[in-house]
Parts: structure tokens; sequence; C-alpha cells
């Protein structure tokens, strides 16, 4: 098991200045979060949003994986997916000592 550490999602109320939309998942998320030295994604979450309330409300903790399943096989709860974003990419979130993580997966 290998996990690289991308970044800490925040949720907020109001959309920041350089925000995009993401119509896939019906958020608003600073465009890159490369920009900022300390990784900190912001997330504005819209009504009828895929993923679930509770991301809307807590931060996580982001974690690109070689390989998600023994990271789910370890979870207290998989609150979302995995998802399949293309071909070679795989998303979902987890709670593990009761915080949330996000696995991305890319092959």
């Amino acid at each position: 098991m290998a996990a690289e550490y991308m970044h800490i999602g925040i949720p907020v109320l109001n959309r920041k200045p350089g925000m995009v939309y993401n119509e896939w998942g019906k958020f608003w998320v600073n465009e890159s979060v490369d920009e900022y030295d300390y990784k900190i994604e912001y997330l504005k979450f819209e009504e009828g949003t895929r993923f679930p309330e509770i991301l809307s409300k807590q931060p996580h903790v982001a974690y690109k994986v070689d390989d998600m399943a023994p990271y789910l096989a370890q979870a207290q709860q998989v609150i979302f997916g995995p998802e399949a974003l293309g071909d070679n990419v795989r998303l979902a979130f987890i709670t593990l000592d009761d915080a949330i993580i996000e696995l991305y997966e890319e092959k």
C-alpha cells in the first residue's frame, strides 16, 4: 500500500474568487490546489450534488493511492464511491478513525 498526500478539502458557504464550477459533481472548487503552499481545496456544494451531505459540513484529507481496495477494506464506512472518473481514475470517500478520507486512484 502506498498513499501520497494530495490536499485537505474544506467546505465553505460562500464562493471564493477564482472558483470554477464542476457540473459533474455540482460543486464549486478553487481552480488549482497546487497553487497553494498548504494544498487547500475549497469546496462549495450546490443543491443536488452527488456527494453526501457530510462532505459539505466536514473537511476531508485526500490521498493518491496505487490501489484503493485495501483502504476500502479498512474503512469504518464507505460514504461515496468508488466512482470511475475516467478510464484510469477512480474516486472514493471513506471514514477511518472518524476522519473523512478521499481516495484518488490513478492507474
